[in-house]
């Protein structure tokens, strides 16, 4: 069924947008005008719930399944955006993994590695790829990379390797698409307090952490989101194959 009563509105993908950034992401872009397309990997219940705020907010949204690490289940989540609202327009690039426990790498075990790079590079690799043959002429893309690349930490050294990867992404298909007026750009968030990041720390580490950056405190999904719907917007428009660190000015 196709949900867009507007052919002039434009639509916007978001992976991983059941909770955390991802929702907040959904929840602002919906604010601004478009009608969101919520991925999720397993978890509908929250899905719905991001949905459901949307809609009593008065904006326009549906939840698809798909787990982005599957070429096939990338395209179908494409196919259902553009059966429900005519046209993909934005794609936020916000699924990811990070394990709990940080092991060095000399202590990290294949199916961590495989997973992270599954995820990580392989889901971002499949959304891009479809992005580039159906997102609309003039339309934006989002990545998201990690600003744990530039503090170096012991622990995050293959979480940090699939973010460089994105960023490697990030700016040669800005070039890629020459021609078709789309931006592809990355965001880097610092720490920011959502379950990703919380889980496995200690309060300790947690204050550690906040107390960090110059601006003493930990981020807010909504902090990330308003990064993104820049990047998304016509204010955006000129800016291109860049990484911006949202991280309160810790790196």
């Amino acid at each position: 069924m196709n949900f867009n009563t507007n052919p002039s509105t434009q639509v916007a993908i978001v992976t991983g947008a059941s909770r955390g950034i991802g929702a907040a992401i959904a929840k602002r872009l919906a604010r601004d005008g478009f009608a969101v397309v919520v991925n999720y990997a397993g978890r509908a219940e929250e899905a719905d719930l991001v949905v459901n705020a949307i809609a009593s907010d008065g904006g326009r949204a549906i939840a698809v399944k798909a787990d982005v690490s599957e070429p096939a289940a990338v395209r179908a989540l494409f196919d259902d955006a553009v059966a429900a609202f005519g046209r993909v327009d934005v794609l936020v690039n916000n699924a990811g993994i990070m394990p709990p426990a940080l092991p060095q790498l000399a202590d990290t075990d294949d199916a961590t590695f495989d997973r992270l790079f599954a995820v990580n590079v392989k889901g971002t690799f499949n959304t891009l790829r479809e992005a580039a043959r159906r997102v609309e002429a003039g339309g934006r893309i989002v990545n998201f990379s990690s600003s744990v690349i530039g503090l170096a930490l012991p622990g995050y050294a293959v979480y940090a390797a699939t973010k460089s990867a994105v960023e490697t992404f990030t700016n040669i298909m800005a070039k890629e698409l020459r021609g078709k007026r789309i931006t592809v750009n990355a965001v880097a968030p610092g720490p920011t307090a959502t379950a990703l990041f919380l889980d496995g720390k200690t309060p300790e580490t947690i204050e550690r952490l906040a107390k960090a950056a110059p601006l003493e405190r930990l981020g807010t999904p909504e902090d990330i989101a308003n990064a993104v719907a820049l990047l998304a917007s016509p204010d955006g428009a000129w800016i291109n194959g860049q990484t911006l660190r949202a991280n309160g000015g810790l790196v």
